[in-house]
């Protein structure tokens, strides 16, 4: 598993992190799963690009939550993108395989480590953190699934198994640092699985078929 260091603070940051790391991957079809606002449509310069998702952003409607099959046919698109999706819903596993159905060569997923936003706030004993807690009106956007960045990881590699893919590559997700703070960091907490847990933001993989 590879580590990288970068910070999401805008919308454009995790598609230009996406293009700039997977770029020939989004040369060809591509199918970007919950795209919102469908920025990723600015980095697909060569290939063709479909965002589904029920916002009006979107080139399909299509409400993930609401279940049911995607209304596209077996491997129609070289690579389908779901960043940061499958936390919001009830249904996570049926849209991953979903996902899987529908594409002919690679899939990007990444998920988010909850357990790095929850950390300062329950040492603390006070405050909260994004896309949880108990907000008085009912939410436009929260998480559904609460996990670490290992159980984030043994679900890919779960997923990948059971759907016949190759996990090609797997990159751990954390905010740039000093370096003497990571060093005293992997101090106090030598596991790796430990120190992931508690400051990777994200995990991000990619995998293809098993030609």
């Amino acid at each position: 598993m590879r580590r990288e260091f970068v910070r999401f603070r805008e919308r454009t940051d995790r598609p230009r992190w996406v293009s700039a790391t997977y770029g020939p991957l989004l040369e060809g079809s591509v199918l970007d799963v919950g795209c919102d606002e469908a920025v990723l449509r600015d980095f697909v310069t060569r290939g063709s690009y479909v965002g589904i998702d029920r916002t009006r952003w979107a080139d399909l409607h299509h409400d993930l939550q609401a279940g049911g099959p995607f209304p596209f046919e077996d491997e129609v698109f070289d690579t389908v993108v779901c960043t940061d999706v499958l936390e919001h819903l009830d249904n996570l596993h049926e849209v991953f395989g979903e996902c899987v159905r529908v594409a002919r060569r690679s899939l990007l997923i990444s998920l988010p480590n909850c357990w790095s936003v929850a950390r300062v706030p329950l040492r603390r004993g006070y405050g909260s953190f994004t896309h949880y807690g108990l907000p008085v009106d009912p939410p436009a956007d929260r998480h559904r699934w609460f996990f670490s960045h290992v159980e984030a990881r043994r679900f890919l590699e779960e997923m990948a198994r059971r759907h016949g893919l190759v996990l090609r590559d797997l990159v751990s997700l954390e905010k740039p640092r000093p370096v003497w703070l990571r060093a005293l960091r992997r101090v106090r907490y030598p596991r790796v699985e430990r120190y992931l847990n508690l400051y990777s933001h994200t995990l991000v993989a990619h995998l293809e078929r098993d030609r």
